[in-house]
C-alpha cells in the first residue's frame, strides 16, 4: 500500500512540532532545558485536584462525571469563566463559552471554520508555533500582522486576492506572546481593531498567558475594547481563546473560547463532529478546584515565576555578548534572543546539546516564511536558580567562542 497516494493534499503542509520534539531531552538528566514552555509541575494544586477528582467519583455523582456529556461543555465551569471574563470587560454568559480540549483545539477548530485553500492568516512575525501548526492542515497564505502598518486595506486584499482567496482572520497572543514574551499595547489593540474592522475580518486573541502578569499596568483584552465599542458581545469580530494549561494544569487539556454566539454555535457543530465533548471528568474537576484556589495559585506562580525570569535576565546580562539582544517580558514564560545576523540558532542547538547539553527552541520556527534564523526562545517557567545560571553561563561562552561567529 503507498499511502502517499490516499492521503490528502494538505499533509504537505503538516510538520512535527519543534517544541514536542525538543520535549524529549526533558527525559536526559543531564540537559539543562529552557525549551519546553510548560509549567513548573512542582506547583500543580495536586492535592486539590486530588480531593475534586475523589468528590466526583462518590456515588450519585459518578454517574455524571463518567457518562457522555453537552458538547459546549460542562454548565458551572462555563459560568465560572463567564464570571472571570466579566471581570476582564466582557459581559457574557455561560452561552458565549465552549469548553475546548486546550486551547489548541479551539486553533484548530476556527482554521477549520475560516481557512479555504489559499485564503490569508495574518499572522505576527514571530508567531506561536502550534497556531501555524494547526491552521497549516486549511492550506492558507500567511502575510504579517502589523497594526501600524501604512498598506491600504485595498492593497492588503489585493495581495490576498492575487493569492487565490480572501482575508479571514488576524492571529495573535497579546500577552506575554509565545515565543517572544512581549506584549501588544493598548494602541496596538485599538489599532488592530481598527485594521480588523477595514479588512473586515476576525481576531483570534490567543490569551494563553493572560493571568500570568508579574509586573506592569494590566492591559484590557482586545474583545473586551471590542465589546466597549460595539455595545455587547454579540457585536463584536473578536474571539477570545482561554485555557487553565498555564495556571492549574496542561495535562487535563480544559480550554475554552469566548465569543458571539453565532460562533460558538458553529464550533458546537465541529466538536460534535469531532470528539462529541471535552472530558466530563477533568471539567468537573477544574470548576471545583479553580473555585477554590485560582487566585491564590496564581499569585504562587507570578511570585515564583517572576523570580525566575529576574534570574534570567540577570544571567543574560552578565554572560551573553554585546551584539546579543533580548527581550524583557513583564510576564508569561519566555525570552526571546536575538543573535549576531551570522549564527544560525538551530546550528547553535545541536553543538549546544553536544557540548554544553543545554537546549533551547531555535527562532526560526515560529517565522511562518522560515526566517529568524538567528533567533531562540528561552523558556524560565521550569529552571532552578542553579540551572539558570549555568545554562545561560554555558551558552554565553559558546557564543563568545570564535567557532560561533
Amino acid at each position: 500500500m503507498q499511502w502517499s497516494d490516499v492521503f490528502a493534499t494538505r499533509n504537505a503542509r503538516m510538520k512535527a512540532s519543534e517544541i514536542r520534539e525538543l520535549l524529549k531531552l526533558l527525559d536526559q538528566p543531564d540537559i539543562i532545558s529552557f525549551a519546553g514552555g510548560i509549567p513548573d509541575p512542582e506547583l500543580f494544586p495536586a492535592e486539590a485536584f486530588s480531593k475534586a477528582l475523589a468528590t466526583a467519583m462518590q456515588p450519585g455523582q459518578a454517574k455524571v462525571a463518567l457518562q457522555y456529556s453537552v458538547s459546549e461543555g460542562y454548565r458551572p465551569l462555563r459560568e465560572w469563566i463567564a464570571g472571570r471574563m466579566a471581570d476582564l470587560g466582557v459581559s457574557c454568559d455561560a452561552d458565549n463559552i465552549l469548553i475546548t480540549s486546550g486551547s489548541q483545539q479551539a486553533l484548530d477548530y476556527l482554521g477549520k471554520l475560516m481557512l479555504s485553500p489559499d485564503d490569508t492568516a495574518l499572522v505576527t512575525w514571530p508567531s506561536y508555533l502550534g497556531a501555524l501548526g494547526a491552521f497549516n492542515a486549511y492550506e492558507p497564505r500567511y502575510a504579517r500582522l502589523d497594526p501600524f502598518s501604512n498598506e491600504s486595506p485595498e492593497l492588503l486584499k489585493a495581495q490576498a486576492g492575487a493569492a487565490g482567496g480572501a482575508i479571514k482572520f488576524a492571529y495573535l497572543s497579546p500577552e506575554f506572546a509565545n515565543p517572544t514574551g512581549e506584549t501588544l499595547s493598548l494602541a496596538g489593540r485599538e489599532a488592530l481593531l481598527d485594521q480588523a474592522e477595514a479588512l473586515g475580518i476576525a481576531i483570534i486573541e490567543d490569551a494563553a498567558y493572560q493571568s500570568l502578569r508579574f509586573d506592569g499596568d494590566s492591559i484590557p483584552p482586545i474583545l473586551a475594547l471590542d465589546v466597549a465599542r460595539n455595545g455587547g458581545i454579540e457585536k463584536t469580530r473578536t474571539i477570545y481563546c482561554g485555557t487553565f494549561s498555564k495556571t492549574l494544569s496542561p495535562g487535563l487539556r480544559v480550554g475554552w473560547v469566548c465569543a458571539a454566539k453565532d460562533v460558538i454555535g458553529r464550533l458546537v457543530l465541529m466538536k460534535q463532529a469531532a470528539d462529541l465533548h471535552s472530558p466530563t471528568l477533568n471539567q468537573i474537576a477544574t470548576n471545583d478546584v479553580a473555585r477554590a484556589l485560582f487566585d491564590e495559585h496564581v499569585n504562587r506562580l507570578r511570585t515564583v515565576y517572576s523570580a525566575r525570569r529576574d534570574r534570567m535576565i540577570a544571567a543574560l546580562e552578565r554572560e551573553m555578548p554585546a551584539n546579543v539582544h533580548f527581550t524583557r517580558p513583564e510576564g508569561g514564560m519566555f525570552i526571546w534572543v536575538t543573535l549576531d545576523p551570522s549564527i544560525d540558532a538551530a546550528e547553535l542547538l545541536a553543538r549546544a546539546v553536544r557540548d554544553a547539553r543545554v537546549a533551547f527552541v531555535p527562532g526560526g520556527a515560529f517565522f511562518a516564511d522560515g526566517s529568524g534564523r538567528n533567533t531562540l526562545r528561552l523558556s524560565f517557567s521550569c529552571a532552578s536558580d542553579q540551572q539558570i545560571d549555568e545554562g545561560i553561563r554555558r551558552l554565553g561562552e559558546m557564543l563568545k567562542a570564535p567557532a560561533a561567529r
